[in-house]
């Protein structure tokens, strides 16, 4: 199989910490980066989760959520909703189910 050059940038400090904890490991950068590569191309997806922290809502951005459900609920004559009522809604939505 033929080979090819693949150049990563990287910060200077990431590099050489990376290095060590391959080494660690018993293999070196390249052979990390491979496994890796390997990993993404056999599931079609990259093998952890990405994520961004979550938002911190603050209680005022809580409550103003609240009252505009609240006045939602209201409009559209839903307000005597029992909490099944709405878990059951709730739980449709997670399924997909539409009206």
């Amino acid at each position: 199989m033929a080979q090819a050059t693949f150049s990563v940038r990287m910060d200077e400090n990431l590099k050489r910490s990376f290095d060590t904890l391959c080494n660690e490991f018993g293999m070196n950068t390249s052979t990390a980066i491979n496994i890796f590569a390997r990993a993404v191309v056999r599931q079609r997806k990259i093998p952890f989760e990405i994520t961004a922290p979550e938002k911190t809502v603050s209680r005022e951005e809580g409550l103003k959520a609240f009252y505009a459900l609240r006045k939602s609920a209201e409009e559209n004559n839903l307000q005597d909703m029992t909490l099944d009522e709405i878990n059951a809604e709730i739980e449709a939505a997670r399924r997909g189910d539409s009206e």
